[in-house]
Order: structure tokens, then C-alpha cells, then sequence
């Protein structure tokens, strides 16, 4: 069985406006990154083929560097369903080898992942994010890091 990291959410608002968490750039640099971390850095190229480049910023706690990703989008059905390649790059969006910068060996260079949107009605929608790859040592940080960005996400539609 393949590895994976996996976070479901129900959230309060129509899948129009929970798909703008990954297509709108400030959409995505309210929610993207965990608990504390900014995103100082979302070009969003929102489109089959194309590539965007996102930064997550640690805090001052926790050494307050700041780490790019870009993602590469493989396939994309509105509303329905967003599919891409997340690799760590430089800040103009070179993909990088994990180790250069500082992650561990084992972590890999290649994330597949699912974005996936049901509609529940009365304006509820629920997404899966899933990213097909094995962590290594840090996979319980990984999960962590993914369930608390999507908490964030989350919360910018609970007080509308």
C-alpha cells in the first residue's frame, strides 16, 4: 500500500468558494503552511500544465526561514478535483533537492497530490487533500503540518 498523508474537512461555505483556497493567491496565503507560519509568497498559475510557486515562513520560534514549493499541475476539473506534483524549490521556483534545504534524506522530492471537493449542500462542502508519499522520519510531522493548514483554511469561513 501506497504511504500517504490525509486530511478531510467539512467546510462552511459552497465548493465555489473552498476551490478559491488553491486557485486565488489571497486565498492561499491566508491558509497555506501550519499553525504560526505565514506564506509570505503565493504566485498562483492556476491551470493545467502550469506551476505555481508558494513560500511558507516559520516563525522567529522556530528559526523564521522561509521554505518554497512549487506545484505542477497535472490534472484539474473544476470543482471537482485538483491534481499536481509539489516538489521544494528555490524562491524563483528552481526545484531543489529535499537535503539542500535541510530536510531530511528520506523526505522525497516528488509529492503527488489530490485535492478533492464533494458538494454536501446547504452551502457545505467537503475536501480531501491527499499526498501520496512516504515522509520518512517526519511523516507524523507532515500530517500535523497538513491538518493544522487546512484547520486555517478552515476558520476563514467560520465567522462570515
Amino acid at each position: 500500500m501506497e504511504k500517504q498523508v490525509k486530511v478531510s474537512r467539512i467546510f462552511d461555505a459552497p465548493v465555489e468558494e473552498v476551490w478559491k483556497l488553491w486557485s486565488v493567491a489571497e486565498y492561499v496565503k491566508q491558509w497555506w503552511g501550519p499553525d504560526k507560519f505565514t506564506c509570505p509568497t503565493a504566485k498562483i498559475h492556476f491551470g493545467e500544465g502550469e506551476t505555481s510557486l508558494v513560500s511558507m515562513q516559520a516563525p522567529n520560534e522556530f528559526g523564521g526561514q522561509t521554505h518554497y514549493n512549487i506545484w505542477t499541475y497535472k490534472k484539474i476539473v473544476p470543482l471537482e478535483s485538483i491534481e499536481f506534483i509539489q516538489n521544494l524549490s528555490d524562491e524563483k521556483g528552481n526545484k531543489v533537492k529535499p537535503t539542500a534545504v535541510g530536510m531530511p534524506p528520506d523526505f522525497p522530492e516528488d509529492v503527488r497530490t489530490l485535492v478533492t471537493f464533494k458538494n454536501l449542500g446547504n452551502e457545505k462542502t467537503e475536501m480531501t487533500v491527499t499526498e501520496f508519499a512516504d515522509f520518512g522520519q517526519i511523516s507524523h510531522f507532515a500530517q500535523m503540518g497538513l491538518e493544522q493548514s487546512i484547520g486555517k483554511a478552515a476558520a476563514l469561513f467560520v465567522a462570515r
